[in-house]
């Protein structure tokens, strides 16, 4: 019935993925609710909780998507190697952490030197910034 309720062959949240995270609870709620005195009020409130969810998840992915494209978009004049594009993809993406330059380097699999000159590279076209936290090693964050 969802789904019929929103009258678009498209949607753009999981409720199976998000049943799949919480397969426990969700045969936990189904058991309580057949063997119990068939009231479903649990179930309803168990499966808007889960809607809910899905749908923050959704949210969450398409302001990363909006945020990269804006990205990209605000950036496209500055001509970059193919280590840069990859490690800013990586970073609008999934990475989570303190980048520094070791880091960058392993992950391109180049020497330190040359992570350090795409990192300044990046710095100078006001992509990347230095992270203000400082601790034992530099890190860099995006300029976003």
């Amino acid at each position: 019935m969802l789904v019929k309720s929103d009258n678009s062959a498209q949607r753009f949240y999981s409720m199976s993925a998000q049943i799949l995270k919480q397969r426990n609870d969700y045969y936990k709620i189904l058991e309580r609710t057949q063997k119990g005195d068939k009231d479903i009020t649990d179930w309803l409130v168990w499966f808007l909780q889960t809607l809910e969810q899905s749908l923050i998840i959704a949210q969450e992915t398409t302001d990363r998507i909006i945020n990269k494209a804006g990205f990209w978009q605000t950036h496209r004049q500055h001509a970059l190697n193919n280590r840069q594009v990859k490690m800013l993809n990586i970073l609008l993406t999934d990475f989570y952490g303190k980048l520094t330059t070791k880091k960058w380097a392993t992950m391109t699999k180049c020497s330190i030197d040359t992570a350090l000159r795409d990192i300044n590279d990046l710095i100078e076209k006001g992509m990347m910034q230095k992270s203000v936290a400082s601790g034992r090693s530099t890190s860099y964050e995006l300029v976003l």
